[in-house]
């Protein structure tokens, strides 16, 4: 089982934080890319660095494949978050971040669902063992 850092956890910590107070403000019923533009902004009010809509490149056989994947956040260059803004996260959801943990050789990942009443019942910790 895969281990997680203090570090990494402290800005898991600070993100879900930042998102609750995204939420609270704006609430449920916005776009994705409403969200993840607040997010970014609550992120760095809190001194973290953040990149947005990172591209993942894969390698398949000898040959990297550019323009595949898109992060939606990378947090401190340690923290993948996923900005949704759906009914429900479903198990494709997950996949999805598995898929950038691996291929980004990072172990923490966020799925947050601001379409919920609840900003709790929609944040989701992924872990790449």
């Amino acid at each position: 089982m895969t281990t997680i850092s203090d570090e990494v956890e402290k800005v898991a910590t600070t993100t879900v934080d930042a998102a609750f107070r995204v939420h609270s403000t704006i609430g449920p019923g916005l776009l994705e890319s409403a969200y993840e533009t607040c997010l970014i902004y609550e992120l760095k009010k809190r001194g973290l660095s953040v990149e947005s809509q990172v591209m993942l490149p894969i390698k398949y056989d000898d040959k990297i494949i550019s323009n595949i994947y898109r992060i939606d956040l990378l947090v401190d260059n340690c923290l993948i978050v996923e900005v949704k803004a759906v009914d429900e996260i479903i198990p494709v959801h997950i996949s999805q971040v598995l898929t950038y943990l691996k291929f980004s050789n990072q172990h923490l990942g966020l799925i947050i669902n601001f379409k919920t009443r609840l900003l709790k019942d929609g944040v989701k910790r992924i872990i790449r063992n």
